[in-house]
């Protein structure tokens, strides 16, 4: 008989209908049956697309013997972490307080008030010799100490909060703001964490990290980076290895396009297969990125089949992006990806040596028996067999296929926004602009309240409801994404103006919901959530950006537009939380120091004459296929509504130059 999850809109929660787990969704019911009955709390947190989480479930979650354990001694919580992100960083931060690591499933002990006092990831059914304890036990053993001694675990949950409360502090609240030289030391640690052999920023397991590769192309367009030969050139190298091992290697999918979360092994081989929105939402920005400075027209297709598979497999009805593709597929790890050599045969005929020399197949197989394509040949190679990709993707779509995740975020969906619209304006590609533009109104329209100062925003749509209050984060991507789309409205046949007027709305919201009155910093959830043991913020990035990194961008770009000084004022005072962490995790800060790049050397605002050649001005801006590496300008430019004058009126930072005549003019001084 399905439990009470049966009936939740979250396809994860709903994924444990079934179980004989009498779960809880998150909220004051749980928290109250938990005081009424005197049980512990246990919060069990994942996604749809995660593997271990499905082989928990199957493993424990799903056996009756080991429900009724969990039933008799806990009050159980099922937590989508992409819904409630928020639940997500406060236990798992308690639990890497607790065990020095975390990850998912993400399973934490809390009083019946919500404070967490112990908990881990994955746990197996059974001892299996490898150090961890067998779920069943640790249950017992937990619901033990809990009756047995109550005033301990009290302490305890009191000083993992005491420890989460400090944590929220500014990770440099009485610093200064990194200067030149902190900003190009963060990029030379970036450089130190190489991987010279293999390409990607540490060891396995390797992950794309955008926001690290995004700060060193910031830095590599700056005078200090390009008058320091040698560091320029280490830069060069660390990103073109990287990105062009992450887009040959099994990282990226070769037939369908779209990256996978990451890679289990140090030369980008094998992937945890699921897809997930926001990974693939910022790497077409930093790919088309990387395009303009190197012009490796491996990055260009890289960017094009990724915005192609977003369209194609990723399209909701309502006109919005889904939030993930499974690694799972009929309960296998990646068997919608994997190719055996006689099937490729089978469908390329005699294409197919050829195939699997350019793509390393073979009979032995590069996982489990079978070959995920990984990119040997050249880029002219690659292009060569275009139809043979389009025929391997044919079959692919006869197999079964990996869950979709079919809710909508308004975070995720905003990062995508954001990518497709530089991708747009540095390929030319308006039809990209516009698709960016159609998922920025579908938010609006779905997750908005223009009417209220405060705007009311909501994080979650299934279909056409949309529901549970936005975090920090969903504002500050949103505010990212309008920018973007200012910058390049004009050109596109947009209305600039109105995203801009947006992203301020937004950011001013953001002010008065997320504030904090007595320190530097913005917390993650507004003042009026009581559900949480501690309100925290959010200040280092992961997969995706922190939010208060995230703010520093929307600051940097409204001051560059409308030259009001409390955004000054606010840029300034959160730049200085960040100046220690420049120097000591310049990875958990990359976006941050990433604005913090692009304010110093100037954002640019350009006013076109009436009637100009937009096109000839964003190709002299941009380049194009045939303009050389490193020819495009690095300052991010916000074309302004035309203006009065015959000549553009360019302005970088607070200075405005003198009126210049043609596209070519701007493109020099810029």
């Amino acid at each position: 008989m399905p439990n009470r999850l049966a009936q939740e809109p979250s396809l994860y929660l709903r994924q444990h209908r079934d179980n004989p787990v009498d779960w809880w969704a998150w909220g004051p019911e749980a928290f109250a049956a938990a005081q009424a009955e005197g049980k512990p709390v246990l919060v069990s947190v994942g996604y749809s697309s995660c593997h271990w989480c499905h082989v928990m479930a199957r493993e424990s979650f799903e056996q009756p013997w080991i429900a009724d354990l969990m039933n008799r001694h806990f009050i159980c919580i099922k937590v989508d972490r992409e819904e409630r992100p928020e639940v997500d960083k406060l236990m798992m931060d308690a639990v890497q307080m607790v065990q020095g690591h975390g990850g998912w499933p993400l399973n934490c002990f809390c009083l019946p008030d919500g404070r967490p006092f112990f908990g881990g990831t994955y746990f197996p059914p059974e001892d299996r010799g490898q150090g961890q304890v067998p779920w069943p036990q640790l249950l017992m053993r937990v619901a033990d100490f809990f009756h047995r001694n109550k005033s301990e675990l009290a302490a305890n949950a009191d000083a993992i909060a005491h420890n989460l409360t400090h944590l929220t502090r500014a990770p440099d609240a009485d610093g200064t703001a990194p200067g030149p030289a902190d900003l190009l030391g963060a990029g030379r640690r970036l450089c130190e964490q190489h991987d010279d052999q293999h390409g990607g920023l540490g060891g396995a397991p390797k992950f794309p990290s955008p926001s690290s590769l995004d700060l060193l192309l910031a830095l590599r367009g700056t005078a200090a980076v390009a008058a320091d030969r040698p560091f320029a050139t280490r830069i060069d190298a660390v990103l073109t290895m990287t990105l062009g091992a992450m887009a040959r290697g099994g990282l990226y999918d070769q037939i369908g396009g779209g990256f996978h979360r990451y890679c289990v092994d140090r030369d980008w081989t094998v992937p945890h297969f699921e897809k997930m929105l926001y990974d693939n939402a910022q790497l077409i920005g930093t790919y088309a990125e990387a395009w303009a400075r190197y012009r490796d027209p491996l990055y260009a297709r890289v960017v094009a089949e990724t915005v192609a598979w977003l369209e194609r497999e990723m399209g909701l009805a309502n006109g919005l992006l889904a939030a993930s593709l499974d690694a799972d597929t009929d309960h296998h790890e990646g068997l919608t990806y994997v190719w055996k050599a006689p099937e490729v045969a089978e469908v390329l005929g005699a294409e197919a040596f050829d195939f699997a020399q350019v793509y390393g197949l073979s009979d032995r197989g590069n996982f489990e028996g079978a070959n995920i394509p990984k990119l040997k040949g050249k880029i002219a190679d690659r292009d060569r067999l275009a139809g043979a990709r389009a025929k391997l993707l044919a079959r692919r779509n006869q197999r079964p296929q990996p869950g979709r995740d079919d809710k909508a975020l308004l975070g995720w969906n905003a990062l995508a926004v954001r990518g497709l619209a530089q991708a747009a304006w540095i390929f030319g590609r308006r039809d990209w602009h516009a698709l960016a533009a159609r998922i920025e109104a579908g938010l609006w329209r779905r997750c908005a309240d223009e009417t209220d100062p405060e705007l009311g925003l909501r994080a979650v749509v299934h279909g056409e409801t949309a529901a549970l209050p936005a975090t920090l984060t969903d504002h500050a991507w949103l505010a990212e994404a309008e920018l973007a789309l200012a910058a390049t409205a004009g050109w596109a046949g947009g209305e600039p103006t109105r995203h801009a007027a947006r992203a301020e709305a937004l950011l001013r919201a953001a002010r008065r919901r997320f504030g904090d009155p007595h320190e530097v910093g913005y917390f993650l959830v507004a003042g009026d959530r009581a559900d949480l043991a501690v309100r925290q913020k959010d200040w280092f990035d992961n997969a995706v950006p922190a939010g208060n990194s995230s703010l520093l961008h929307g600051f940097a770009g409204l001051l560059a537009l409308t030259g009001e000084p409390d955004w000054t004022e606010e840029l300034a005072e959160l730049a200085r939380a960040y100046g220690g962490v420049s120097r000591n995790v310049p990875h958990g800060a990359a976006h941050a120091l990433t604005a913090l790049t692009r304010h110093a050397i100037g954002i640019a605002t350009l006013a076109p004459p009436s009637g100009a050649d937009l096109e000839a001005l964003r190709v002299a801006l941009c380049g194009d296929e045939h303009t050389a590496p490193h020819a495009r300008p690095f300052r991010p430019v916000f074309l302004r509504p035309a203006g009065a004058s015959p000549r553009y009126q360019l302005c970088v930072g607070t200075t405005c130059l003198p009126p210049l005549s043609t596209p070519a003019e701007v493109a020099e001084h810029l």
